[in-house]
């Protein structure tokens, strides 16, 4: 039985009375830190067999082309900016070695690291807590999640982790780090839970635990215990200016891991759930301007044509929630909808028109697209109201920036320092669609959306590199 510092570190006391009573308080106090400390080293007795240390190699690279990649070189820079002097010939570098950290999932044998750890490899050995080393063959890895599962025959079971719910733990929970920083062998950091539910950037389908344990070169792919000894997150990364561990380490939810893990033990692959919607969060000037009480849930800003929401979900919902877990903002939605089963059919609930509503759509296979756009200049407008500069969409400039033949609107070619677009975050290449609830299909048009807006700030959809996006202008 497994004993969390913090139910010790405030016990729960009647008043004390009396000199006699103040010793035992004091006595009692002492003794906390011990008992604390006691707890701690038995759970790092107990999970330290299940964590390994990761070792990628990459086999000799050919010597680079002139002009390419020339990092640790004297002249790098010079190389960069001007190529290599004719007959001049790079050395072919030799092999590397990377080190990470891990975990035995269970006792066959699968191991758990980060994506970035094997990346490229071409030869991958785990080894174990007691020296022994095994040639790992790589399952599957998720590059979205960051996270990979390897495969192992130390010719008898392993003692695998206990997974935890990441979900349950709170901030300013005690947890434990254990990996191979800078190649130090079972090292263990201890910290709090400093915050849940954190994007750093990742991609839509990642969410981090935030830990102040700390986490250095090396520990990528390793544990993060609960004070249960369970693991509630795999580190794989930290916010640092030097490179050392400033305190803030970012851990992948043990929930999404899990749901990573199988997928990828199953054949190899991640098969996530789409809707086919292009969402936004509801910001407070949105929701000002689409009329709405809360900015809350997931705005969807275009639907994709031929997708599970094509037809069900329309431009301008909001969604609430998704399988009755709540959407409060529109980085939810898709690690809600991700880690669904392709096929299942699910219950959103919308906002629509004022209105709640309950939608039955069945989830996709995810698809992916980008498109970047570089906008014409041909036929400038310009409108002082918004402070920006637009030109129509012409078939030359729709076929140049991948706008779909569906989309009308005209290009923003520039745009005012200080005003009300620039504000709002209107960029050079975006195509205004729609200002208010009139189509903007023309410069005219445009102007006439604006004689006839009916709130500030005003709700304008732009189109931005194939994406539909809702922007609140505030025009006073």
């Amino acid at each position: 039985m497994s004993i969390r510092k913090s139910s010790l570190l405030f016990p729960r006391t009647s008043n004390w009375v009396g000199a006699g009573a103040l010793g035992a308080a004091m006595l009692a106090t002492t003794a906390l830190p011990a008992m604390a400390d006691e707890a701690l080293a038995d759970l790092v007795e107990t999970v330290s067999p299940s964590v390994v240390t990761i070792i990628a190699e990459q086999t000799a690279a050919p010597a680079p082309a002139r002009g390419q990649d020339f990092e640790g070189h004297p002249f790098e820079e010079f190389f960069k900016r001007f190529g290599t002097p004719e007959g001049f010939d790079m050395p072919q570098r030799g092999p590397s070695q990377g080190l990470g950290s891990g975990f035995v999932l269970d006792e066959a044998g699968y191991i758990i690291t980060n994506h970035h750890v094997v990346d490229n490899a071409s030869t991958v050995t785990v080894r174990l807590n007691d020296d022994r080393s095994f040639e790992a063959e790589i399952v599957g890895t998720d590059p979205l999640t960051d996270i990979a599962v390897l495969k192992i025959d130390a010719g008898e079971n392993l003692q695998a982790v206990q997974m935890g719910d990441s979900e349950v733990i709170r901030v300013g929970e005690d947890v434990v780090a254990i990996g191979n920083p800078f190649g130090l062998h079972s090292t263990v950091t201890t910290g709090i839970v400093s915050a849940k539910g954190r994007n750093i950037s990742e991609g839509p389908y990642a969410e981090f635990i935030q830990t102040d344990a700390a986490i250095n070169k090396g520990n990528s792919g390793g544990p993060l215990f609960n004070m249960d000894g369970e693991v509630i997150g795999v580190n794989s990364a930290i916010y640092s200016p030097s490179g050392g561990s400033v305190g803030l380490g970012f851990a992948v939810t043990s929930n999404i891991v899990e749901h990573i893990a199988a997928d990828l033990r199953d054949d190899g692959q991640v098969s996530r759930g789409w809707l086919g919607v292009s969402i936004q969060t509801v910001s407070p000037k949105l929701a000002a301007a689409m009329g709405i009480d809360a900015a809350t849930g997931a705005l969807v800003a275009d639907v994709i044509a031929d997708s599970p929401a094509d037809g069900v979900l329309q431009q301008g919902d909001v969604i609430l929630s998704f399988n009755d877990e709540a959407v409060k903002t529109s980085s939810d939605l898709p690690i809600l909808v991700g880690t669904t089963k392709v096929g299942t059919e699910s219950t959103l609930t919308v906002l629509r028109d004022g209105k709640q509503q309950q939608i039955e759509l069945t989830i996709g296979q995810h698809q992916s697209a980008a498109v970047t756009p570089d906008a014409g200049t041909e036929g400038k407008f310009a409108d002082s109201a918004l402070g920006v500069t637009v030109t129509p969409l012409t078939e030359a400039a729709r076929a140049e920036m991948g706008v779909d033949q569906a989309v009308d609107g005209v290009i923003v070619t520039d745009l005012q320092p200080e005003s009300p677009a620039a504000r709002a975050g209107l960029q050079r290449g975006d195509v205004i669609v729609r200002l208010g609830d009139q189509d903007t299909a023309t410069p005219d048009a445009l102007q006439s959306a604006l004689d006839n807006v009916q709130t500030d700030p005003a709700l304008v959809l732009i189109n931005r590199g194939g994406n539909q996006i809702f922007v609140a202008v505030e025009l006073a």
